[in-house]
């Protein structure tokens, strides 16, 4: 691809759609042209970005004629619609929706876990699911080093993950708490401040897994091309705006002690360490905002398991960049030929 490519934004007027030019412009991301799309409704809205106003034209089959690249974060139905007429206008979509992730012929891809799976795109490069990217980061290199046999993981995720309405109504609630007036809830249906609840995605009557559970387990399977991987996962919603954390318990293939396994984390990219059990500071929300790197903190052996085999961790991660946006972003990267490792 050109190194710089003329660049499509679609979705831009949502969260994720924002923070794609924030990161565009602080990692100096190289283009020729960009276009805004997004809606009918939005459509005719300017946008500043890098000293210039940008206007925001409609999202229809004839917007990637010019285009070399296009992010997409405007929903699965949108990308399903769209992205097709994109790849046949001879541009390449990083698509931020589920629409495509486990589709046979679509990489789903981490950066810093299989960027080899770039190149074997037809048009589609899919971005996985937000709290799969976060928990791949730091897992992925012990894995690499020492066998991952089993995860259970349980998320405590934030507004951010339901998009900017979400984190609108949180912040609504909590003024209306303070006035003494009724709560509004029609993004949840139900009270979330000073709440937590499983995760809002369809739950399966069958296996008893929320489809944000189903995503992690089979979506971690297909980036780490490893189909026995055991995982468990238990989504809730928390009442934060933003960052997710996650509470993670590993079973290794191979035995590793304690010290081997923090240098192996140390080392690996995308993600900062963060563990001071003297001062019991460890990964939060409010330290992960805005940050490029998955926080690892809480690292220590499980009680409960052979010597050497099991681990805990609990990680923070920013859904909205590197759940989402920086991650795409870095795989547009890796297809001009300029990857970039996440900024501290």
């Amino acid at each position: 691809m050109n190194r710089q490519p003329n660049l499509a934004i679609a979705g831009v007027t949502g969260a994720v759609g924002q923070e794609f030019l924030r990161i565009l412009e602080q990692r100096a991301f190289p283009f020729a042209r960009l276009k805004l799309l997004a809606s009918a409704r939005s459509a005719g809205k300017t946008i500043e970005f890098m000293g210039k106003t940008c206007l925001v034209e409609e999202l229809t089959d004839a917007s990637f004629s010019d285009v070399d690249l296009a992010l997409f974060s405007a929903g699965g139905s949108i990308s399903k619609q769209f992205a097709p007429a994109a790849v046949e206008a001879g541009c390449v979509v990083v698509d931020n929706s589920s629409a495509f992730r486990m589709d046979e012929q679509t990489p789903l891809v981490v950066p810093e876990v299989n960027p080899h799976a770039i190149a074997e795109h037809r048009g589609i490069i899919a971005n996985p699911n937000c709290s799969t990217i976060l928990m791949n980061v730091p897992i992925w290199p012990l894995h690499q080093a020492f066998g991952v046999e089993r995860v259970v993981v349980s998320t405590y995720q934030a507004a951010s993950g339901a998009g900017a309405k979400a984190m609108e109504e949180l912040e609504q609630q909590g003024r209306d708490w303070a006035e003494g007036k009724p709560l509004s809830d029609e993004i949840f249906g139900r009270q979330y401040l000073w709440n937590l609840f499983s995760h809002n995605s369809d739950i399966d009557p069958q296996t008893g897994y929320n489809t944000e559970e189903t995503k992690m387990i089979h979506e971690t399977r297909k980036i780490f091309s490893d189909p026995t991987l055991r995982i468990s996962a238990t989504c809730i919603r928390v009442p934060v705006l933003r960052a997710h954390c996650e509470s993670i318990n590993l079973t290794l293939r191979r035995p590793a002690t304690e010290q081997q396994l923090r240098r192996t984390l140390e080392n690996a990219p995308g993600v900062a360490i963060l563990d001071d059990r003297q001062a019991n500071r460890f990964p939060e929300p409010l330290i992960a905002s805005d940050r490029d790197e998955v926080h690892v903190g809480r690292i220590r052996p499980d009680a409960g398991q052979e010597p050497g085999y099991g681990y805990e961790m609990f990680i923070a991660g920013d859904q909205i960049r590197k759940g989402a946006a920086l991650n795409a972003v870095q795989i547009a990267e890796h297809l001009i030929g300029q990857p970039q490792e996440a900024r501290t």
